[in-house]
């Protein structure tokens, strides 16, 4: 993981027109920005601040929000004094316009309207870097304070570590969502819907290891996790690590990650259900005449009769030889194939060709008369 540069705390205070302001945006004015988002009289407006309509719903107002908030976040332009100020002028916006209560305020009373009720108190909150892994933790938690909606947990998947050097790598990973449970000061009692902090993953395991369980070693959230994989799952099969999962800044929960296992396929070994299977090759004399014959299994060779006269297709099963289940080993079932050489013998074709001179029947015979149509 790239290292990530800790800023030290500053803190965004809240728009309250009874206390003084901490920054100045005089003289740095990026041309690309709404240049009179102040009058002359000190009102600042929000909506032009965001650079959205007065009548823009709550998912424009957050959109433009997280545009402008990398575009002018302080690690993305270290050392702009202009940038940092209108990151926190577009942050003061939203905490104004993503709250139903002050933006109905602040469009029915304009520049008075955090006298007009209960506005946040001049105190403010502190934001300090240091806390955050990456630029998309620091706004989804800045999100979750203002009170903006949750939204699903980022970070495990393809989600913004490393990149950026001397700063906060991932950029092109997006904004999951909004964090936390939040309000500023002044605001008590509000709660953010609750959000899925639940991570996925996936493992490949070879055939031998799903047969017989086996353990590995994972990178989590930068933390090495043991994971003891039992005997006998299957493809597919899901696994539970409690508390593993992504962490949400600021509060500390973390969800559980859940692996999702994937076996390798084997040359002779298939899984259907809970049976074991395969094909068991034979040779013309030994699927006529019957007899013993050497098998492979799970647990190594043995020995099992083939009777005689069976048909191609037909199965052998080994009771207790197959797949690992709940309370003992399923069944293996050994399908019967006929391999035929790549070329007889001079004997083997002449005792083939005795072979059909002697034949009592025609094997095709039912089979013709059935096909008639």
């Amino acid at each position: 993981m790239a290292e990530v540069v800790r800023r030290s705390a500053f803190r965004l205070f809240s728009p309250s027109l009874n206390s003084p302001r901490c920054w100045d945006t005089e003289g740095a004015v990026d041309r690309s920005f709404p240049a009179a988002a102040m009058s002359a009289n000190g009102y600042r407006d929000y909506f032009k601040v965001l650079g959205v309509e007065r009548g823009a719903d709550a998912d424009a107002i957050k959109k433009a929000f997280r545009k402008l908030a990398r575009q002018y976040h302080p690690d993305v332009n270290p050392g702009d004094k202009g940038a940092e100020a209108k990151f926190k002028e577009v942050s003061e916006a939203y905490e104004v316009l993503s709250d139903p209560d002050k933006r109905r305020r602040y469009e029915q009373f304009g520049q008075y309207w955090s006298q007009a009720g209960a506005g946040p108190g001049p105190g403010g909150v502190d934001v300090d870097f240091g806390r955050y892994g990456n630029f998309d933790d620091f706004v989804n938690d800045l999100l979750g304070r203002f009170g903006g909606p949750g939204g699903g947990a980022g970070g495990f998947q393809g989600g913004g570590f490393g990149g950026a050097p001397g700063g906060f790598g991932g950029f092109g990973s997006g904004f999951p969502g909004g964090f936390g449970s939040g309000g500023f000061a002044g605001a008590p009692g509000r709660q953010a819907a609750p959000v899925n902090l639940d991570a996925e993953a996936s493992i490949n395991l070879t055939f031998s290891e799903a047969f017989r369980g086996c353990e590995r070693t994972l990178a989590v959230n930068d933390e090495r996790v043991q994971v003891r994989i039992p005997a006998g799952v299957k493809p597919g099969s899901r696994l539970r690590l409690k508390g593993k999962g992504n962490l949400q800044p600021g509060t500390g929960r973390r969800g559980d990650l859940y692996l999702t296992l994937q076996v390798q396929d084997h040359p002779v070994w298939t899984l259907d259900g809970d049976q074991l299977k395969a094909d068991l090759p034979l040779s013309l004399d030994e699927l006529a005449l019957g007899g013993e014959v050497r098998v492979a299994t799970p647990d190594g060779e043995a020995t099992v009769t083939v009777p005689p006269a069976m048909a191609v297709g037909r199965s052998l099963r080994l009771k207790g030889k197959g797949w690992p289940v709940k309370g003992g080993r399923g069944d293996l079932l050994l399908s019967l194939s006929l391999k035929q050489p790549a070329r007889y013998s001079d004997q083997e074709r002449q005792l083939l060709e005795q072979l059909r001179a002697a034949r009592s029947s025609d094997p095709r015979a039912d089979w013709i008369s059935a096909a008639r149509l």
